[in-house]
């Protein structure tokens, strides 16, 4: 696991707060990666990624669900939709204002429950949920064992545990740590574990490892995308205006894309199961 100490919840929290906006316009609304097969537009690669991790998890219609990370809700009004009860989870009060306004919208109210809270002081009963499902999240948590201890408890028996998230790589020379470093810095995450600390996560909170897949060759033209379109915008001239973290959220997307490329990161997939 690769740290980066500066992160704090408020930082993070702001970072949303702001950056929500920005993900919106340049992106889309889902706030995550797409997953490419082909040369298909960054929406239906959007939606494939979050069609895909639903498949492996084995999402049925009602199934109630713990979306931890929800963002504008995307994957959890998805979910909704597939007739499952879903909460989405999320550090930011604009994102949940954001989402409970779209889910109203379009007429999704009934099956969605929106919290605005810090993940890593959730409490839930046990054996509440079938999924617990999270899509570049986890990144964001300081003690990420603890948070896996805790949302296996939450899972019913045979229930799982769906992440997709951002990954150190396999490589541990100084120059692919610093660039790890740098996307923390950018992205306000105290740190990225690698694959094998993930699987060991899991392995620890009690939980079976199902699916360990590396996808990061699919999903690397998301910031190739992002980048472009950053540079056509002139949104880095707005960026200015507001602080020198938001003009450097944008300057590292760049960096991501060459930490993809060159092995220094990795993106994950990963399906956990609750033994019976």
């Amino acid at each position: 696991m690769i740290s980066h100490a500066s992160a704090t919840k408020s930082n993070i929290r702001f970072h949303y707060d702001l950056s929500t906006v920005f993900y919106r316009l340049l992106w889309g609304q889902h706030i995550h990666h797409g997953l490419w097969e082909g040369n298909e537009s960054s929406t239906v690669a959007q939606q494939r990624l979050t069609e895909t991790l639903a498949g492996l998890a084995g999402v049925q219609s009602g199934h109630v669900i713990l979306d931890v990370g929800c963002g504008m809700g995307g994957s959890t009004m998805h979910l909704a939709r597939q007739g499952c009860d879903v909460t989405g989870v999320t550090l930011s009060p604009i994102q949940r204002r954001w989402a409970a306004a779209e889910s109203w919208c379009r007429g999704l109210s009934r099956k969605t429950r929106w919290m605005c809270t810090d993940a890593e002081t959730l409490d839930f009963p046990e054996a509440n949920f079938d999924i617990v499902w999270s899509i570049e999240c986890t990144e964001h948590l300081f003690d990420k064992p603890a948070f896996f201890r805790r949302a296996a408890k939450w899972l019913k028996p045979g229930g799982r545990m769906a992440i997709c998230a951002w990954l150190a790589g396999d490589r541990t020379d100084a120059a692919a740590v610093q660039k790890v470093e740098d996307v923390c810095e950018g992205f306000i995450c105290p740190s990225l574990g690698t694959s094998a600390d993930y699987c060991q996560w899991f392995t620890d909170a009690g939980l079976v490892v199902e699916q360990d897949l590396d996808w990061t060759a699919r999903v690397m033209q998301t910031w190739a995308i992002c980048d472009r379109r950053v540079r056509r915008s002139g949104v880095r001239h707005l960026a200015k205006l507001i602080s020198r973290d938001t003009v450097l959220f944008l300057d590292r997307f760049q960096t991501i894309l060459e930490a993809y490329q060159d092995g220094s990161m990795k993106y994950g997939c990963f399906i956990a199961r609750r033994p019976a």
